[in-house]
């Protein structure tokens, strides 16, 4: 008997670990993620204020040397160069709030995955939805179970539904361990791992009329480990 994991994977933002714990402690990261710009929003409006202010100083003294004679020319080139790091401020702020829109976004489809009885994280840039293999296919076998069909149809149906889910390119992964499979047609557990991925993927891309996934069969394919 061999273990067999299907794992889907699909390009993100950024993240690592597969485990519960793990994707526990990303969810942490994004509620630090949260307090952080709310800090870098107060921080910025700080810096307004005071830009505002210095700004008005800047005018008043502009104005004070010019009747003095001086050449503002230099002053004028400090002011740029304050204008330019606001604006470099505000930017990066903007790149935070996007970035904490998109961790609530994957934060609340992975928790429909998750109901499912899937374990779900992400890990290198991937998002990572793994079952065990008895799950899907009895030992041995590369024939999906009923069960085993109706997860992946559900898994489809949360992919179909979300435009952005759904662009992404995915892989089907069939991992398995070391021990001997005692027999049957597959030389090693790695051919076995390898026939059970492609199994996962027909069903996957296969139309729904015949009770398939429906998923883009361009952008999936599978693999064995």
């Amino acid at each position: 008997m061999s273990f067999f994991a299907t794992v889907l994977l699909a390009l993100l933002i950024g993240g690592c670990g597969h485990s519960e714990e793990e994707w526990q402690a990303k969810l942490k990261e994004v509620d630090e993620l949260k307090a952080q710009l709310q800090a870098e929003r107060q921080a910025h409006r700080k810096t307004e204020d005071d830009y505002n202010n210095a700004k008005a100083e800047i005018d008043e003294l502009k104005e004070r040397l010019k009747q003095a004679g001086v050449d503002v020319q230099q002053l004028n080139a400090s002011l740029a160069e304050q204008r330019k790091a606001l604006e470099e401020f505000k930017r990066r702020a903007e790149q935070l709030e996007a970035i904490r829109k998109r961790f609530e976004l994957l934060r609340s489809k992975l928790d429909s995955l998750v109901k499912l009885g899937l374990s779900v994280s992400v890990r290198n840039n991937r998002m990572v939805i793994s079952m065990p293999g008895d799950v899907l296919f009895d030992s041995g076998k590369i024939d999906l179970k009923k069960d085993g069909e109706s997860i992946l149809r559900q898994v489809a149906e949360v992919i179909r539904g979300d435009a952005q889910l759904n662009s992404r390119t995915f892989q089907v992964a069939g991992h398995t361990d070391n021990r001997p499979l005692g027999g049957g047609p597959y030389k090693d557990n790695w051919g076995l791992s390898l026939m059970r991925a492609r199994q996962v993927l027909i069903f996957l891309v296969e139309p729904t009329e015949k009770e398939g996934g429906g998923l883009n069969p361009m952008r999936w394919s599978a693999a064995g480990y």
